[in-house]
């Protein structure tokens, strides 16, 4: 089933999830759904917050070459053991910015630990896009979003975008 994704501002974005403490089937259900969002929208990555849900659950498929089988990650309870000092910048988006877009600076490779749905504890180097995704999505976690990267000018800019898109929406 998908879900609808908050957009920017909300408060419920900005706050630090809670951590799953156990896998329940409405968590694997949820997780299931973030899928569905996440591969409509169409991105690739959604955070649970993102979605309204309070829980530290990220879902991220990097796969994007045609024919490539998709593979999808999910990941409760996720962390970065270990970030490289090298750095890659990738012009990142998100789901609930939408249509907007700037180029951020992360480490390039980094080690993450992770909860999967079958209960079973993860750990799994990542680099290029993935080791971006993956950190862009822990950072919702964290109540971080990829514009807070950013100058407050262009942050602020495209928080007032953001506003109006909202506001059109509601009017409908």
């Amino acid at each position: 089933m998908k879900r609808p994704i908050l957009i920017h501002p909300d408060p419920r974005l900005k706050q630090v999830a809670r951590p799953v403490a156990d896998l329940s089937d409405e968590l694997r259900r949820l997780a299931d759904d973030m899928l569905a969002t996440m591969y409509d929208a169409p991105g690739i990555g959604l955070a649970a917050p993102q979605v309204g849900v309070d829980a530290r659950l990220v879902v991220v498929d990097c796969v994007k070459e045609e024919g490539e089988s998709p593979r999808p990650l999910v990941m409760f309870n996720p962390e970065i053991l270990a970030s490289s000092a090298e750095t890659n910048t990738y012009e990142e988006g998100c789901l609930s910015i939408p249509d907007q877009y700037a180029e951020v600076t992360r480490p390039a490779e980094v080690e993450a630990r992770w909860i999967d749905e079958t209960g079973a504890e993860r750990t799994e180097a990542f680099d290029g896009l993935w080791a971006t995704c993956i950190q862009h999505e822990i950072d919702h976690l964290e109540g971080k979003l990829f514009i807070d990267y950013l100058g407050a000018m262009k942050r602020q800019m495209i928080t007032r975008k953001m506003q109006k898109l909202k506001r059109e929406m509601a009017r409908g």
